[in-house]
């Protein structure tokens, strides 16, 4: 099955990693983080060059987090998860299969 990828960027570390419309639309959702529908760009500055965390539970699970001056509700950073896999190619061959599960905004520090 062909995920409709809306966008594609390769993080710091060489990876790259797609976002669906799918998450799009949960993500900004009014039930979920309606205040990221302003902040796309800023999500893709947060995967290109955000500092990147492991998740101690899940090693597939990946934080990236970047701050930035210009969010809403006195947020500081974006948040992105994304999960790094693998699918199967088409010759039988593992090929990498990152992509965003949720973005929000937070305030740290």
């Amino acid at each position: 099955m062909e995920v409709s990828k809306r966008w594609i960027v390769r993080d710091r570390y060489g990876n790259n990693i797609y976002f669906t419309e799918e998450r799009w639309e949960h993500i900004i959702d009014p039930e979920n983080h309606p205040e990221m529908a302003g902040c796309e760009e800023n999500l893709q500055q947060t995967i290109r060059y955000g500092r990147r965390t492991q998740d101690s539970l899940n090693p597939q699970k990946y934080r990236y987090i970047m701050a930035f001056d210009d969010l809403e509700q006195n947020n500081t950073h974006i948040v992105a998860i994304v999960l790094c896999r693998y699918t199967q190619g088409k010759d039988g061959q593992p090929v990498p299969n990152n992509y965003i599960v949720t973005a929000y905004q937070k305030a740290i520090g």
